[in-house]
């Protein structure tokens, strides 16, 4: 049904797009210029390209991003039919969620980079495109390091989708509610979830590797539709700029051409020169930005991922019950991301990242003083759910976009998104190494749950962005 809904898509934008001012009795089209012109209403929703641009370049992002989850869950769901197959221990399987961990720190920031040299769209459809590829691959491997290899490259480039996506949308669609939008794409991973759930019910009895084939087919799908979507407008004033300054044309020549605001100055430099050599609004508000995200990744791995582990272990809930709970809390979670979305456009999206702080240690504490009477805990864990899922990432990924100048915005969206699995990692690490020190689970849940959840509240020391600007009112 999805690679339907992908498929129609694609030929929805091909009609879309074809000249329809041709005249009945004539064989030529006419001019550009008579073409029904886009209004600033429609701008200021869709961005320039108007509309039905803009509806597209939305489903196709709510797609790669829905994929994105749904090949990394692919994964989390056969491993234990994988592992069986290809004879692998206990200790085979951690490493390699350690490989897959480590490179997909790295592969963002690299792609990030290109995508500042040589444009979001190839970046883009370069990352889906490997991510197809390796889960394909994946079908027919036959030991642990044909495993490691495909899995490595398919996650790390499949997680890249994050920055990518951030940097198109956000430079694509209009000021009016930029963020709401782009909240709803977010939403795409507990979809990935359930999708991947669908494809693993219903083709694991033909076994594990077949899964991983049919996974294919709506990767495949989505990036041929990536095939029509363009560089953002902002991008290619970048580039033009760029040109121009190489040729020595002079910089007050080149204000009067450029379509869009850029620091001049700047950007004759490398992007990361301009990140971190430069004193002033970017690089504080990237550490600032840093800070946040540190708390929030680090003590979710604990509330999300580590969360089955350590209420059936330490507690004696049924992982029946909280498989349950968290289908349940995802499911009714997708709507808490256009939610943030929602609220961040109108009282700003730091505001509701910083209120989101605030709830989460609140309803973590709660939940450990709660958690043998499980009802009640049950209903406090939903609500802890939403806010270290929904309503963070949907106005927080909004923020990241918005926060910097599209000279920089690829390179640090890809960077802030190996930094956030740089600080999953480290999250993992210190629950693996409180869980080894700390008899008493009491004590590992104040820590990463309460106390590390506590500091998002440094977001409040990040920029307070007034919604409804255009990016370059907020950072040229």
């Amino acid at each position: 049904m999805l690679t339907i809904l992908f498929l129609f898509s694609i030929y929805y934008f091909k009609l879309m797009t074809e000249d329809k001012t041709k005249d009945q009795g004539d064989s030529e089209y006419k001019p550009e210029k008579e073409k029904e012109e886009i209004s600033e209403e429609e701008k200021a929703v869709w961005g320039v390209r108007g509309k039905k641009y803009g509806i597209y370049l939305f489903v196709i992002a709510l797609a790669g991003w829905t994929l994105a989850s749904y090949d990394y869950n692919l994964l989390v769901l056969a491993m234990p039919n994988v592992a069986a197959a290809l004879h692998l221990s206990s200790a085979l399987v951690g490493v390699l969620g350690t490989l897959i961990s480590l490179l997909a720190i790295f592969v963002p920031m690299i792609l990030g980079g290109l995508m500042d040299v040589y444009g979001r769209r190839l970046m883009w459809m370069i990352a889906l495109a490997v991510a197809a590829t390796c889960t394909g691959f994946t079908a027919i491997v036959q030991n642990f390091a044909e495993l490691a290899i495909v899995r490595m490259l398919a996650s790390s480039f499949g997680l890249s989708e994050l920055g990518i996506s951030i940097t198109i949308v956000n430079e694509s669609l209009g000021p009016k509610v930029r963020g709401w939008l782009y909240s709803w794409v977010q939403g795409g991973w507990p979809l990935g979830v359930f999708l991947a759930s669908a494809v693993y019910l219903a083709f694991i009895g033909f076994g594990w590797r077949m899964v991983f084939l049919i996974g294919v087919i709506p990767l495949v799908v989505v990036a041929i539709g990536r095939y029509y979507i363009k560089d953002p407008v902002r991008f290619e004033n970048l580039s033009k700029i760029r040109k121009l300054i190489k040729s020595g044309v002079p910089l007050e020549e080149i204000q009067k051409k450029e379509e869009y605001r850029v620091d001049l100055e700047e950007v004759k430099k490398s992007s990361i020169r301009q990140i971190f050599a430069t004193p002033g609004y970017v690089r504080s508000q990237l550490l600032k930005v840093m800070l946040a995200w540190f708390f929030y990744a680090s003590s979710w791995m604990l509330t999300n991922v580590y969360i089955s582990y350590f209420l059936s272990h330490y507690y004696g809930w049924n992982p029946s019950y909280i498989a349950t709970l968290l289908l349940i809390s995802g499911g009714i979670g997708f709507f808490f991301y256009p939610l943030g979305g929602f609220f961040g456009e109108k009282i700003g999206r730091r505001n509701v990242l910083a209120i989101t702080a605030a709830l989460t240690p609140i309803f973590a504490a709660l939940f450990l003083l709660t958690v043998k009477a499980i009802l009640i805990a049950s209903i406090i864990y939903f609500f802890l759910y939403q806010w270290t899922n929904g309503t963070w990432s949907g106005a927080g990924y909004a923020y990241w976009g918005e926060s910097f100048p599209t000279r920089v915005r690829g390179t640090i969206m890809g960077f802030l998104t190996g930094w956030f699995n740089t600080s999953t990692f480290i999250g993992g690490l210190i629950f693996s190494v409180l869980a080894a020190l700390i008899v008493n689970p009491t004590w590992v849940w104040i820590i990463l749950a309460v106390g590390l959840s506590a500091g998002e509240l440094t977001i409040l020391l990040a920029k307070n962005i007034k919604p409804g600007q255009l990016l370059e009112d907020i950072a040229i």
